[in-house]
């Protein structure tokens, strides 16, 4: 249990521009300690990495994504190379000059591995580092900051299989340490006080040995096969219509999956390896088969739709190749 925490910003620090040397503004500005942790803010890492553009902010973001996840109006949810999910690919337009854009680091963990290996070889400190961004977060208002890149700091912190004050065991307690170090860190530096870096004291126990880096942040994506929320509601929605693959191999369906769905005088009869649809309403039973397909398709099966003759249509499905 933690007794103690400090948590201090480093102020002085100038403008930082392409080519600067932040191991040296950093370990000038203020006294570390073996055990410390310092937070970055991603802006000026990029800025000293030179990942500034030209262009506009749009095609900045159209060259950072790997997918787009969500839209609304102007606004874009995103998937960038690095795993994460923010909007506007995380570039930025503030505190830049004019018809220039800042886009993340390369590599968040690499870049923090190298100012951790820096400050070592220096200054003789063995300290973790974290690279923080702004991101929203699902079902909360507000932004926060968090973890894009780590070294030398365990990320995840396994509480699973120990047990808590009443002796239950706990099943999937994982705390982010690095996003909770970010986070912490926020709360001295400050969007608008020009403060980018903070340090943390009191975690030495997650600080690794000289030369331990860990996983870095990268261990915090969740692969998007475990994500639920992968989509957002309108992209999901036209994906589950639009973008349903093929079935492939044989599969077995229950009808607890269509269970609870109005039928109003349709028939619906499970075959093998697909449903018959049916009924006096040909609309009725085209709107049912399309439910049925939506319903098929969310749960990952491939599925096809086909119109028969008269008031009949076939859902075919079946496993969906990877």
């Amino acid at each position: 249990m933690r007794k103690h925490l400090e948590v201090f910003p480093v102020t002085g620090l100038p403008e930082v521009s392409a080519g600067d040397d932040l191991t040296a503004l950093i370990g000038e500005a203020v006294e570390l300690r073996d055990g410390d942790v310092v937070s970055v803010t991603s802006k000026i890492v990029s800025k000293a990495e030179g990942r500034l553009t030209t262009g506009t902010r749009d095609e900045a973001i159209d060259a950072e994504l790997v997918r787009v996840v969500a839209q609304r109006g102007d606004t874009r949810i995103v998937q960038t190379r690095h795993g994460l999910v923010m909007a506007a690919a995380g570039t930025d337009t503030s505190n830049t000059r004019p018809g220039t854009v800042l886009l993340l680091p390369v590599d968040p963990d690499l870049s923090a591995r190298q100012l951790r290996e820096a400050l070592k070889d220096r200054y003789d400190v063995n300290v973790g580092v974290v690279v923080t961004d702004t991101l929203g977060r699902p079902w909360r208002n507000g932004q926060i900051d968090l973890a894009i890149g780590a070294a030398g700091v365990r990320v995840i912190e396994d509480l699973r299989g120990s047990t808590d004050s009443h002796g239950n065991v706990l099943a999937v307690t994982e705390p982010a340490l690095a996003d909770e170090i970010a986070a912490a860190s926020e709360l001295v530096k400050g969007k608008a006080d020009g403060v980018p870096v903070a340090v943390l004291r009191g975690l030495a126990d997650v600080v690794f040995p000289a030369g331990e880096h860990g996983p870095g942040a990268r261990a915090l994506v969740r692969d998007a096969e475990m994500d639920l929320f992968s989509l957002g509601t309108r992209e999901a929605a036209r994906t589950a219509v639009l973008g349903r693959k093929a079935p492939e191999g044989p599969r077995e369906a229950s009808a607890e999956l269509w269970a609870g769905l109005p039928l109003d005088g349709v028939q619906v009869e499970l075959l093998d390896g697909a449903l018959r649809v049916s009924g006096e309403d040909a609309v009725a039973v085209g709107i049912t088969a399309e439910k049925l397909a939506v319903l098929l398709h969310a749960e990952g099966y491939g599925v096809s739709v086909e119109t028969g003759p008269g008031s009949e249509a076939t859902v075919t499905f079946g496993s969906r190749s990877r």
